[in-house]
């Protein structure tokens, strides 16, 4: 990775503390079909901070040059329909490298500076799709952030999370469509004291993290001295660590590519699901999930076989905001999560507990 950015942010291994949010993060970045990340927690715990780092950790990107989509010279799936003509037609595209996109969705966002719009006069006048590309075109192949998604209108988080899951955006106006690849990574964030999002949105996320304010003094006074070095001197600050930004980006690549190769073995597929139903979790969402941040973990710890470790580490985050039913209930912290794996896996509480603990340190 070039040690020029386009941008100052800082760097992701240089995060202290918030093991949970990292790993959710990076399972995302390496199996975006785990479904996003909504990370709730206190002001001033690096929430905006972490989420912009993972965006500047990440490899760049070769996209068709001036496509407004980021289109993939070679994935169809990431390509505009003007692209698929023109590869069509016998066109040889002209590529370029970019760095991926993190787009942010400010809370006063219309539906239409999300998704796009469609010039109707343009289109009956000449017989064209005048379609100017909204912030989900923008966000393709890359990160979506909404800081305060629990303050957002419920009718554009459904939105966001229709194109999450689908990969697509559909405008339409007057009969005429337009369809575009949008395929990222949501990622929200937001203070519960501020409000929590209903139930069936909230499911709707892949995994949710819960982060707290450090409370050591040794690490406050840690995370104060990095963050005044960062602002001092942000360049000598990230050269200081680009050893370990290199080394994790070539993991998660690594991670990524083997992600296909990796199997979760029928018995803990079937003990995921009693956790799941022992929980009584409406629909599979949870049980999808978890196989899947599960598989993630394994290829990002450069292994094709799944182990009970793995599920450990990410059935809490990906099951405990599915458990509420009444929108006036507060998230479960993740302990009924645990109780429920350490039954079914017929595993000791208090030494899992540690586990987990030790696990997400690691």
């Amino acid at each position: 990775m070039s040690s020029t950015r386009k941008r100052r942010v800082y760097p992701f291994t240089a995060v202290i503390g918030q093991e949970e949010m990292k790993l959710a993060l990076l399972l995302n970045v390496i199996d975006p079909r785990i479904g996003g990340v909504m990370i709730m927690g206190d002001r001033g715990t690096g929430k905006s901070t972490t989420i912009r780092a993972l965006a500047d950790l990440l490899p760049g990107i070769d996209v068709v040059a001036g496509d407004p989509y980021n289109s993939s010279p070679t994935d169809p799936d990431l390509q505009s329909s003007d692209v698929r003509q023109r590869i069509e037609h016998g066109e040889s595209l002209t590529t370029e490298a970019r760095q991926v996109p993190m787009v942010d969705l400010p809370l006063g966002a219309t539906e239409d500076r999300l998704c796009g719009t469609i010039d109707i006069e343009k289109a009956l006048s000449e017989g064209v799709r005048a379609f100017e590309p909204g912030l989900l075109a923008k966000a393709n192949r890359g990160l979506l952030y909404v800081d305060e998604v629990n303050l957002l209108d419920d009718h554009l988080v459904d939105v966001l999370l229709d194109s999450a899951a689908s990969g697509w955006n559909t405008v339409e106006r007057e009969g005429i469509s337009v369809r575009h690849p949008a395929r990222f990574v949501l990622i929200g964030s937001g203070n519960p004291e501020e409000g929590e999002l209903r139930p069936q949105l909230l499911d709707r996320f892949g995994m949710s993290v819960e982060v707290r304010t450090v409370r050591d003094p040794n690490l406050r006074v840690q995370v104060v001295d990095q963050r005044t070095a960062f602002d001092s001197d942000p360049d000598t600050f990230s050269t200081s660590v680009q050893s370990n930004q290199d080394a994790l980006q070539q993991k998660v690549l690594q991670a990524q590519q083997l992600l296909e190769q990796v199997s979760i073995d029928n018995d803990l597929r079937l003990r995921i699901s009693a956790v799941c139903g022992e929980l009584d979790v409406d629909g599979l969402r949870g049980d999808i999930v978890t196989n899947r941040a599960a598989r993630a973990l394994a290829a990002f710890a450069g292994r094709t076989e799944v182990t009970e470790d793995d599920v450990a580490r990410v059935i809490s985050c990906s099951v405990r905001h599915r458990l509420r039913k009444d929108p006036l209930e507060q998230i479960d912290s993740g302990d009924r999560v645990i109780k429920m794996f350490c039954k079914v896996f017929e595993r000791s509480e208090s030494s899992d507990q540690a586990d987990f603990e030790l696990a997400l340190a690691g």
